[in-house]
C-alpha cells in the first residue's frame, strides 16, 4: 500500500496527474510556451493530445499559460482547437483537447501543395475575422507553431496566450507581450518601434493582419527569418500579391484585415474561389442541394480527391455524403463517392461508419439504391464480416432474383459471384440455388444467360455431392435454349468445368447433352461445341489409356477347371461377324452315335436354346465332323461319329422367324398380336434376350437361361453319368425354378416338360401423355438436387 502511494505521489510531482487522461509520446512545438504530448483518454482509448505548462520552471509566463486556459474554455468557433478537460495544480497546467499535429512540421518540410494551403490560410481567415471583428479581440500570436491540423486535417488555430479583448482595461497583450517566445521575429513594425502599448491606438485588426501575412509568406515558403525576407513574393500566387501587401502595410490605419482579405479573395475569380475551398462550404449543405448542384459538387470533389487530407474526406465529407445517400436522395452518384472514399478507411473505421448505412440500405425497397448497392458491392465486400453477410444483408439480397424489374434480376445474379465467398454451405446449396433455378427459366434470355455463367464460375463452391447433378441438369436445359448466347453460355461452362466431373459422367450423361450441338443452326454454336466434346474426349481418352484391357479371366483354365471359351473360329476369329464357339468342341473326340431329337438325359426333356437357328427341316441329323487338324478316337465304328458344319454367317442373319422390326438393339415392347407388354416387378426383364421363332422341339433351360449343353453331351455319351461329375456354376440344370413365370419375349413361349410358359401382356401406355409430363417434370427443376 506504502508502494503505491509513493509511486502516485511520484507521478504528481513528475506533472502526470491522476486524471482521466493517459500522457503518450511527446510533439516538439517551436516557439511555446506550452508542452505537447499524444494522449489517450482512459474511457474509451479515444486519441487526443495534452498541452502541459510547467509553472515552477516558467513562472513568469504563467499569465500567459492561465491566459490560454481561461480563453479556451470560453471561445468557441469550428476554427478553433477544441477542448475536451483541462486541470490545474500548483506544479502544472494541462489542457486536453482533439488530437493535434502542428502546422510547422508540414511548413518546415514544405509537404503542402498550393491549393491545400490557400484551404489551410482560408479556414485560419475565417477563425481571425471572428476573433477580430464579432469577438473584438486581438490574438497577438499567428504563427505555424499557434496552428494545428485537427482530426479532419483542417487548420485549427491555438495559442491563445496573448489573446486579449480590447474592452478589457487588463488586457494581457499590452503588459506580457513581450514574453512570447520569438515574439520580435513576428513583431509588427509600429510594435517595434513604440511597443505593445501603441496597439490600443491602432485598429484592432492590425496586430493580427500583419502577423497573418508574415503567415502567408512561411507557408509557401517554408521559413522566415526577419521582416527583410517578406519582399519576395516569387512562391506566393501571382494572384495573392495584391492583397499579401496590403496586409504587410506599414501604416496600420491603411493595412487591410483579415476580413477584407477575405472577401477580396471570394469574389470571382479570386484568389480563394479554388475546388477544394468551394467543396468545404457546399458540403455542409449538400443534403438540401438540387440534383444537379449536388453532381456539380460530387464532379468537384472527384477533381479535389488529392488535395484534401484523407482525414478530412473521413470527419467531414463522408459523413454528410452518407446522410445525403440515406436520407437527402443523394443516389447512386454519391454513394460511389463514399465506396472511393471508404477504401482510404481501416477496417474499424469502415466498420463504425459505413457497414451499419450499407446495412440499412440494403433493407430500404428503393430499386435505385439496391442496384447501387449492388454494383458497389465489389468495393466493401472485404470489409463486410462473414457473418453480417449471411444473417442480414443477403437476405434482403434474395429480394432482387424475384424483382419485377428485369434490371434488379440481372444485377442480383452478377452480385453473387461477389458474395459467394461470404456465403455458407448451407445458403449457397440450398436457398441460392433455389433462386439460381428460377432466374435460369427467366423471360429475359440475358438473365438466363448471366445465370449460366454465374453457375459456371461458382461451381467450385457448390457441395461435391451434388454439384455434378446439378451443373449437369442446368446446362443442359440452357443448351435447349432458344437464345444464342445462353446456349454458347453451356458450352463455355461445360468447357471451364470439365474438371468437376467423372469420366463416367463425362462419356454417359455430358457428352450426349453437347453432341447435338455440333449440328447447330449457329455456327457460333457448332464451333464452341467442338472445343468443348473435344475438352471431353481428350479427358475420356486419357482416362481410357490407363483401364486394363479386359476384366474376363486369363486364357487358360477357369476356377472350376473347365478350359475358358474361346470366341470365333481361327479362319474368322479376328473378323465382327465370327460365331462363338464354346469349349465344348475340345471333347468332340470323345462323342458318339447320332443325334436324336427328344432325347433325354437323367429323365429331363432336352430342350434347344432359344438363341440357335430353329430346325427348319425333318431331315435326319448331318454327322459331327471333327474339327480340322483333330483326330477321332473311338471305339464305335466311323459311321457312328456325328459331323458338325460349320455355320454360314450369312444364313445365320437371313432367319426369317427372328424380328427385330428392323431396330439396332432396341426392340419394340409389344407382343406379337400388337400389344404392349411390361415386365411385373420380380420378374425377369424382357429385353435381355431377342426375341426369336419357336423351336421345333423341346430345350431344357437352367435358371439362368442357358441351354442345357451338359445334358445334350450326356445324352451323345450315355456310357458317362452327368451325376458323377457336377458342372461348373451357373451350367447346372434347374430342376426346381419354375419355368412359368419366365416371359418370353414377342409373346412366344417354350415347354419344359408338360409346363407352358405364362405371358404377360401390359396395358398399353399412353406415349403423348408420358412424353408431356416428361417435360413438364424436366420444367420444374434442375433435378432431385434443386
Amino acid at each position: 500500500m506504502d508502494f503505491l502511494k509513493s509511486a502516485v505521489a511520484s507521478a504528481i510531482s513528475k506533472g502526470y496527474p491522476t486524471w482521466g487522461y493517459s500522457f503518450g509520446d511527446r510533439v516538439d512545438i517551436d516557439d511555446s510556451i506550452w508542452t505537447l504530448h499524444n494522449g489517450t483518454k482512459r474511457e474509451d482509448g479515444s486519441k487526443c493530445s495534452i498541452f502541459s505548462f510547467d509553472i515552477t520552471a516558467n513562472k513568469s509566463r504563467l499569465p500567459l499559460a492561465r491566459n490560454s486556459l481561461r480563453k479556451l474554455r470560453t471561445l468557441r468557433h469550428p476554427g478553433v482547437v477544441k477542448v475536451l478537460d483541462t486541470q490545474e495544480s500548483e506544479t502544472h497546467i494541462y489542457i486536453a483537447t482533439e488530437r493535434l499535429t502542428p502546422l510547422s512540421w508540414h511548413v518546415k518540410r514544405k509537404s503542402l501543395t498550393e491549393e491545400t494551403t490557400k484551404w489551410g490560410l482560408h479556414n485560419i481567415a475565417k477563425t481571425l475575422k471572428f476573433i477580430n471583428a464579432d469577438a473584438a479581440s486581438i490574438h497577438g500570436c499567428i504563427r505555424p507553431a499557434s496552428i494545428f491540423f485537427g482530426e479532419s486535417g483542417e487548420w485549427k488555430l491555438g495559442g491563445f496566450d496573448a489573446l486579449s479583448s480590447v474592452k478589457e482595461d487588463d488586457s494581457i497583450l499590452p503588459t506580457y507581450g513581450g514574453l512570447i517566445p520569438d515574439a520580435g521575429r513576428y513583431m509588427a513594425p509600429e510594435i517595434s518601434k513604440a511597443g505593445w502599448e501603441v496597439i490600443k491606438q491602432n485598429p484592432t485588426h492590425a496586430v493580427d493582419a500583419y502577423n497573418f501575412g508574415v503567415l502567408i509568406f512561411e507557408c509557401f515558403n517554408g521559413s522566415y527569418n526577419s521582416s527583410d525576407q517578406l519582399a519576395q513574393m516569387k512562391s506566393i500566387p501571382p494572384s495573392m500579391h495584391q492583397s499579401y501587401k496590403r496586409l504587410l502595410n506599414p501604416n496600420p490605419k491603411s493595412r487591410m484585415s483579415v476580413g477584407q482579405f477575405l472577401d477580396q479573395g471570394k469574389r470571382i475569380g479570386g484568389f480563394f474561389q479554388t475546388p477544394l475551398i468551394q467543396v468545404t462550404e457546399d458540403i455542409d449543405n449538400l443534403g438540401l442541394k438540387a440534383e444537379d448542384e449536388r453532381n456539380e459538387l460530387l464532379g468537384k470533389l472527384d477533381k479535389v480527391a488529392d488535395d484534401f487530407p484523407a482525414d478530412f474526406f473521413k470527419m467531414k465529407v463522408l459523413p454528410e455524403l452518407l446522410k445525403s445517400v440515406e436520407f437527402g436522395g443523394g443516389g447512386a452518384k454519391v454513394f460511389g463517392t463514399v465506396m472511393q472514399i471508404g477504401q482510404k478507411l481501416s477496417d474499424e473505421e469502415y466498420e463504425t461508419q459505413i457497414t451499419p448505412v450499407v446495412v440499412r440500405l440494403f433493407a430500404n425497397p428503393d430499386r435505385a439504391i439496391r442496384v447501387c448497392l449492388l454494383d458497389n458491392l465489389p468495393l466493401m465486400i472485404d470489409h463486410l464480416p462473414q457473418k453480417l453477410v449471411n444473417d442480414k444483408i443477403f437476405p434482403q439480397m434474395v429480394t432482387g432474383f424475384t424483382d419485377v424489374a428485369p434490371v434488379v434480376r440481372e444485377q442480383t445474379v452478377r452480385a453473387v459471384l461477389t458474395v459467394v465467398t461470404k456465403l455458407s454451405d448451407r445458403i449457397i446449396n440450398g436457398e441460392l440455388l433455389r433462386h439460381l433455378a428460377k432466374t435460369a427459366n427467366d423471360e429475359q434470355p440475358g438473365i438466363r444467360t448471366n445465370t449460366t455463367i454465374c453457375l459456371g464460375k461458382i461451381a467450385r463452391n457448390l457441395g461435391v455431392n451434388s454439384r455434378a447433378k446439378v451443373l449437369a441438369a442446368a446446362f443442359a436445359r440452357s443448351l435447349r435454349d432458344p437464345f444464342v448466347h445462353a446456349r454458347n453460355a453451356a458450352l463455355l461452362a461445360l468447357a471451364a468445368t470439365a474438371d468437376l466431373f467423372s469420366e463416367e459422367d463425362c462419356a454417359t450423361k455430358l457428352l450426349p447433352i453437347m453432341c447435338p450441338s455440333l449440328v447447330d443452326k449457329e455456327k457460333l454454336i457448332r464451333d464452341q461445341a467442338q472445343k468443348s466434346v473435344d475438352i471431353y474426349i481428350a479427358r475420356i481418352r486419357k482416362h481410357a489409356a490407363t483401364m486394363p484391357d479386359t476384366v474376363l479371366p486369363s486364357p487358360g483354365l477357369t476356377a472350376g477347371g473347365v478350359a475358358a471359351p474361346r470366341i470365333g473360329t481361327p479362319a474368322n476369329e479376328s473378323g465382327w461377324a465370327g460365331w462363338a464357339i464354346s469349349s465344348f468342341t475340345n471333347k468332340l473326340a470323345s462323342t458318339s452315335g447320332t443325334i436324336e431329337p427328344g432325347s433325354t438325359t437323367n429323365g429331363a426333356a432336352d430342350q434347344r436354346s432359344s438363341s440357335m437357328p430353329p430346325a427348319v427341316s425333318s431331315k435326319p441329323p448331318v454327322p459331327l465332323a471333327s474339327k480340322p487338324g483333330m483326330p477321332l478316337h473311338s471305339a464305335k465304328s466311323s459311321a457312328n461319329i456325328p459331323t458338325v458344319k460349320s455355320p454360314d454367317p450369312a444364313a445365320a442373319f437371313a432367319d426369317e422367324a427372328e424380328d427385330f422390326d428392323g431396330d439396332w438393339g432396341g426392340f419394340a415392347d409389344h407382343d406379337g398380336f400388337g400389344n404392349h407388354t411390361s415386365t411385373k416387378e420380380g420378374e425377369e426383364d424382357p429385353w435381355g434376350t431377342p426375341a426369336v421363332s419357336k423351336p421345333t422341339g423341346t430345350t431344357s433351360f437352367d435358371d439362368k437361361g442357358e441351354p442345357d449343353f451338359a445334358g445334350w453331351l450326356a445324352a451323345q455319351n450315355q456310357t458317362k453319368k452327368a451325376a458323377t461329375k457336377p458342372l461348373p456354376r451357373g451350367l447346372t440344370k434347374s430342376s426346381t425354378a419354375p419355368a412359368a413365370k419366365r416371359p418370353i419375349a414377342g409373346g412366344r413361349s417354350s415347354t419344359a416338360g408338360s409346363t407352358a410358359r405364362k405371358v404377360v401382356v401390359a396395358p398399353k401406355k399412353d406415349v403423348k401423355k408420358e412424353e408431356s409430363k416428361a417435360k413438364e417434370d424436366e420444367v420444374e427443376g434442375w433435378g432431385d438436387d434443386w
